[in-house]
């Protein structure tokens, strides 16, 4: 997963109605019997494909694998509907244009303290004065106050509709004062509140968590987990077939042949492969050879040959795995026609971290060559690639985006990547409609309107063929047949719960 910067990007989606699945406390779905735990299991072995990249700091890219072995949890969390749901807040409240007020649950830390308001709001206070900030606040001033027992007020300095949505980011997770120092990132090692404990670490290689024995959701059936951190796809997917790991994430559609089809689980998510073009300069600033590289692309071939049929075909900014979003295809009018080109020299670039990117550039590379394009590729590892795609100096860029990762509002991640003023926009693209669009879907605090005015916004972007959407990804998971309540969470947000165990 590309490094969490000063950006935010999200969106919300549905949970897929699966074969023998039923949904979670928070909304996502277990491949088989789980539920609230009971205890008494034993340990699981888990090969991530992500190692901890900054000593396990929530405020950073380590925040989803935090989240995802079960450790750190914030004051709400996304449903089923890409709806706020509680988490360690029990409800909230909207007070006047700029306030809320969250009513806490009884929980505690797993250093033994209680959650109180005081050490909430702390908490959130230390996160939006963090440098840099977790990219779920770019953008957000926010301001927490105890509020006497259980209740925590919260202000923004503008209107902030999407304030419930915002802190499910697992950037925002609460832990214990303890877990602040004078300086530095918090240590979320036996702070945070989740089912599991972070224990002892070997670096980036392995981890060791034990069960929380006051967790408020229940006791955890697993009483712990062995995580080894195994970045390469192969690698990782030989740990499963050979008996090394009981849970493999993300397997690589290469391998997904590789192994038995009773242990592979398969969700649909809101990660979009596209191809981004640089509207500022180079020969894409031209709307018209926008369109030609925009004609010359097939989204289908690349679900079917990239993807092995494990994607979807790219419909717009927006993939089927949303609620919101189904069945409401997007058909931007108003587009200019195709430019003929000859021998117009681009240079197209992607990053390696995710396998299929680099494949997935050279089908683009073709189609564009094929249309008139000399495309020179290149490959780097995201870290060394980041910089230079958002200073404009390549003429395209083929990336995978999660739309709903750091906040699970689908405006804050069209504001970013799609505005004038955005912080991660890879198109460069600024375009007054644009920008009046993505206003407008802000201006709605209503759920179902936001949805909706974020619908009318990814028309306006399509218009401007500043990104041709290619595949919506499915996240592969590898999962022994002895294994049960996984949660199959299409927002990758969660993977090992408290129900799950063997």
């Amino acid at each position: 997963m590309p490094p969490a910067r000063r950006r935010t990007a999200a969106a919300l989606l549905l949970v897929p109605l699966l074969t023998g699945c039923f949904a979670s406390p928070n909304g996502t779905a277990y491949d088989a019997a789980g539920g609230s735990g009971v205890g008494g299991g034993g340990r699981l072995r888990v090969a991530m494909a992500f190692p901890p990249a900054e000593r396990f700091s929530p405020y950073g890219a380590d925040a989803t694998l935090l989240s995802r072995l079960g450790v750190t949890e914030g004051l709400t969390r996304l449903d089923g509907n890409g709806s706020a749901s509680p988490a360690l807040a029990e409800s909230w409240a909207r007070e006047g244009r700029r306030g809320w007020l969250f009513t806490l649950r009884e929980a505690r830390f797993q250093d033994g303290t209680a959650v109180t308001p005081k050490a909430v709001a702390g908490a959130l206070n230390r996160a939006a004065h963090a440098d840099p900030v977790p990219a779920a606040l770019s953008g957000v001033k926010l301001t927490a106050r105890p509020a006497g027992e259980r209740r925590v007020r919260l202000t923004t300095a503008a209107e902030y509709p999407a304030l419930p949505l915002t802190l499910s980011s697992p950037s925002l997770a609460i832990l214990s004062p303890k877990a602040y120092g004078e300086k530095g990132a918090p240590d979320p090692t036996g702070t945070a509140t989740g089912p599991f404990v972070l224990g002892r670490s070997a670096g980036a290689t392995r981890a060791t968590l034990n069960r929380f024995g006051e967790y408020w959701g229940g006791l955890a059936h697993a009483s712990g987990l062995d995580v080894r951190f195994i970045a390469d796809g192969t690698a990782r997917t030989n740990a499963l077939r050979t008996g090394e790991a009981d849970i493999a994430e993300a397997v690589p559609v290469s391998q997904a042949a590789s192994l038995d089809k009773p242990t592979l689980r398969e969700v649909p998510t809101a990660r979009t492969t596209g191809l981004f073009l640089n509207t500022r300069s180079g020969p894409f600033a031209d709307p018209k050879v926008r369109a030609t590289a925009r004609e010359a692309t097939q989204p289908g071939v690349f679900a079917r040959d990239v993807y092995e049929g494990h994607a979807d075909p790219g419909q717009g900014v927006f993939g089927p795995a949303l609620s919101w979003a189904t069945g409401k295809q997007p058909a931007p009018t108003g587009r200019p026609a195709p430019a003929r080109v000859k021998n117009t020299t681009l240079t197209l670039g992607t990053y390696d971290n995710r396998p299929e990117l680099p494949e997935a550039a050279q089908v683009v590379q073709q189609q564009l060559e094929k249309a008139g394009f000399t495309v020179k590729l290149e490959v780097r590892e995201y870290s060394r690639l980041e910089a230079d795609a958002l200073a404009g100096k390549f003429d395209a860029v083929v990336a995978a985006r999660n739309t709903m990762l750091d906040t699970g509002d689908p405006v804050s991640y069209l504001a970013s990547d799609f505005t004038c003023h955005g912080s991660y926009n890879l198109a460069g693209l600024c375009d007054k409609a644009v920008d009046r669009a993505v206003a407008e879907a802000d201006s709605r605090a209503d759920t179902d309107e936001r949805h909706s005015a974020s619908l009318d916004a990814q028309t306006a972007i399509l218009r401007t063929d500043a990104v041709v959407p290619l595949v919506h990804q499915r996240i592969i998971h590898g999962v022994r047949t002895s294994v049960r309540g996984v949660e199959l969470d299409p927002y990758e947000r969660t993977l090992i719960g408290p129900g799950t165990h063997r």
